[in-house]
């Protein structure tokens, strides 16, 4: 084992509340314990397993479409929950979590921990200010991913 952790916001600040994965790694900063890695990403599944690779823990923070929409409704997802919720459009992005995902299970890249922290949004246009449901999650949102950091370093800890 590595002992390598990666939070990966996925998402594009100027397109409204799909910037909330970059918006809560800015807000971890500071606040991880050494070791973990905090990247941004635009969702390209390459860049991705790119950053996710020899990790023992992956975080992802992403936006995600539901209908009906609740915006700022967090959901954490294990990576089996993701590839099938994230199939058919729940991403923000074209080509989504749900394929990334299946092409790391079908490369052998999968990490041997990833949870996906997801929030409902609201608009995803042109901008670069977060909704105001999706801005009042932020807090609850990052205090997830911040607690998945912490699990995550005890789980490696004991093996």
């Amino acid at each position: 084992m590595s002992g390598r952790i990666v939070v990966t916001g996925v998402g594009n600040p100027l397109r409204g509340d799909d910037g909330i994965g970059p918006a809560v790694v800015e807000a971890l900063r500071g606040r991880v314990p050494g070791g973990t890695e905090l990247a941004v990403s635009d969702g390209e599944p390459a860049r991705l397993l790119d950053l996710w690779r020899d990790a023992d823990a992956v975080i992802i923070v992403e936006a995600l479409r539901a209908d009906p929409a609740r915006p700022g409704a967090l959901h954490t997802l294990t990576s089996a929950q993701a590839a099938v919720r994230a199939r058919g459009g729940a991403s923000t992005h074209a080509f989504g979590l749900g394929e990334c995902l299946a092409l790391a299970e079908a490369l052998g890249r999968m990490p041997p921990r990833l949870v996906v922290h997801a929030v409902e949004v609201a608009d995803i246009g042109l901008g670069d200010r977060l909704s105001a449901p999706v801005r009042s999650a932020l807090p609850a949102l990052t205090d997830r991913v911040m607690a998945s950091v912490r699990e995550a370093f005890g789980s490696i800890r004991e093996s």
